[in-house]
Order: structure tokens, then sequence, then C-alpha cells
């Protein structure tokens, strides 16, 4: 029988993170028509025997590292369900955590991804910073969120328990439609990892689609899994990644206008990095912005089937100077919109 939900990890040499999780997952997702799915992409850690251990769980092996990105596509082309939940392997389920993102999804036919609140499995009473209780981004492109804001995490006190339209959810954990995953054209195989679900995000929204946090649901997110916040490579796939996200989905008119300025703004922060000495994070930058200026023509075909309108409602201020000069570190001091 077809699943309406397919829960779907994909494990890349996450065999630590499967044994401490996987038996909570399963535990605290017995919903009927509901399977776990753990896609390994090319892991050699181990993984494989480990995941062979759990027989209620269905296994795609794929034969190579594809990313978050090309990892979820192949996986999910060959799953057949109602609704995708994109699930990280360091993250903690608890009892009750599925079901009222199914209902919140069933009850409203026109929203095509949804989010739970992110928590931090290490300080459970915080907000977690892949996505908190619901992603945006500013004018340049800048990501934050309801409950994080840049580096200032938030204690959930539940203010932020009501469901909110929101510009991006994590790919922490995500819940689509699978036939709108596939209309929009899945993830960016081009973006490897970071970003791809915010460019997702911004697509979907472009076809007129919305996005939502369903608060109600929550997870225990470790976060740095796969890369650690101090990796270059991580941070080259951010800038890299933040500019083709922009470059694909704004208009030509904001294009012109907001490109040039994010990219004096990366290379500000460049030379910070440079006289804090962390000289691979200023070539990181660099680097990002060379395979941005590399990839121009390829962006511009993309950014014609994107099909950029007024439906995504970016925050319009700057997030920077919010932060910094204004002092606004929580999200309920901003005015989104």
């Amino acid at each position: 029988m077809k699943a309406k939900v397919s829960v779907v990890i994909l494990n890349w040499n996450g065999k630590h993170f499967l044994e401490k999780f996987l038996p909570t997952l399963i535990e605290n997702t017995n919903i009927p028509n509901t399977e776990i799915v753990v896609a390994d992409n090319g892991s050699t850690d181990g993984s494989y025997d480990t995941l062979e251990a759990f027989k209620s769980v269905k296994k795609i092996y794929l034969d190579n590292n594809y990313g978050f990105t090309g990892g979820y596509n192949r996986a999910l082309s060959q799953i057949d369900s109602e609704y995708y939940v994109l699930l990280n392997s360091d993250i903690e389920t608890p009892k009750g955590w599925l079901e009222p993102m199914i209902e919140f999804m069933d009850a409203n036919p026109t929203i095509a991804a949804c989010a739970p609140k992110l928590l931090d499995y290490n300080r459970k009473e915080y907000f977690e910073y892949a996505g908190a209780a619901g992603g945006f981004i500013d004018l340049f492109g800048y990501p934050f969120c309801r409950g994080r804001i840049l580096s200032a995490i938030e204690k959930d006190y539940g203010q932020y328990d009501t469901p909110l339209q929101i510009f991006w959810a994590s790919g922490a954990c995500m819940m689509i439609r699978s036939e709108i995953f596939k209309k929009v054209g899945g993830f960016d195989e081009d973006f490897f990892a970071h970003m791809e679900e915010i460019d997702l995000c911004w697509r979907l929204q472009n076809q007129g689609y919305k996005v939502f946090s369903v608060p109600q649901s929550y997870v225990y997110h470790v976060g740095g899994g796969t890369l650690p916040n101090n990796n270059p490579f991580k941070l080259y796939l951010n800038y890299r990644n933040n500019l083709w996200m922009l470059h694909k989905n704004l208009s030509v008119r904001a294009l012109w206008i907001i490109i040039p300025i994010r990219i004096a703004l990366d290379i500000l922060s460049a030379f910070v990095y440079l006289f804090a000495g962390r000289i691979t994070f200023f070539k990181s930058v660099f680097k990002a912005h060379s395979q941005y200026f590399s990839n121009i023509s390829k962006l511009n075909s993309k950014r014609k089937a994107a099909k950029s309108s007024t439906y995504a409602k970016r925050y319009r201020g700057l997030i920077l100077i919010d932060f910094f000069i204004l002092k606004r570190k929580v999200y309920s001091k901003i005015n989104i919109y």
C-alpha cells in the first residue's frame, strides 16, 4: 500500500547518529500509512551494517556522495507518497512530533511545505540555529529565524508557538507535498549543500505556494553533524550558494541593485576574516565569488525557469543593521511585514 507520509533521512557517514536517534524515531513515528526511509549517500563508516539491523526501515543505497541536494533528489525519485518529510540524521524526535504537521497540511491544501520548531538538542530550552521557529531572509539575502537573529539564539518560552507563514523551512526537518516538490524540480543539485532549502522555498513561492512554521510540532537538532561551523568549505558553500540563490530568484531590476551591494558586503566580511587571522575563510569568500561569476550564464537560464514573482515576501530591511547598529537581537523586535 502506498504510504501517505515518508520520513526520509539522508545519511552520509552518520552511523553514530543512526544508532542514537533511529530507534527513537521508529518508536515515536507509529502512525498509520507512514514509513521511515534511510537513503545512504555512499557512506564509508559502516553505516550499511547499522542500517541492515533495522528491519522495519526501508533503505536506499546510493553509489556515491551526491551531497544534500543530489542525494535527496535521487532518493525521493524512488519514493511514492503524498508527503515527504526530510529529516536530518542528527535529530531527536519526541513522541507526537509528526502528527501536528500532518494535520496542518491536510487542513491547508494550498500550503506546499512546513517545518516544526527546531530546538537545540544540547540545550533543549533554546532554539536551534538551523531553523528555530521558521526562517526569513532580508533584502540582501541574509537568512535569520524566528528565534535566532544571526548569532543570537533565543530561549523558547512559547513566544513563537503560533503557526506563521515564513520564507523558508529548514532542510534539517521539512514536510513538503511530493507532487509540488517534483513540479518545481526538486533541489538544485549544483548547490550540493547549504542554502538549497531557501532556494527551494523561494521557488515554491514564485509559483504562488506558501511555506509555514508549525511549532506545535518540535524536534531537537544536534547541528553541524556533517560540516562543523568552522569549516572553510561550509563557509564557501554558504557564500557561493547565497549569490546563486539571489541571482536565480530576484527580478531583473532587483538583481542589478542587490547583487553588487551583496558582493561588497561579502568582501568586507572577507577582510574581517583576514584581519582576524582566518586566512582560509578569507580565501573561501573569494573562491565563492569566482564560482559565482563563472556560472553567470547558467544562472541566467535557471532564473528564467524560476520565474521570479511578487509572491515571495522578503524582509525589506537589512538584518546586519538591525543586529549590529539598532541592537535588535530578538525576532519580536523586527517588523517583518
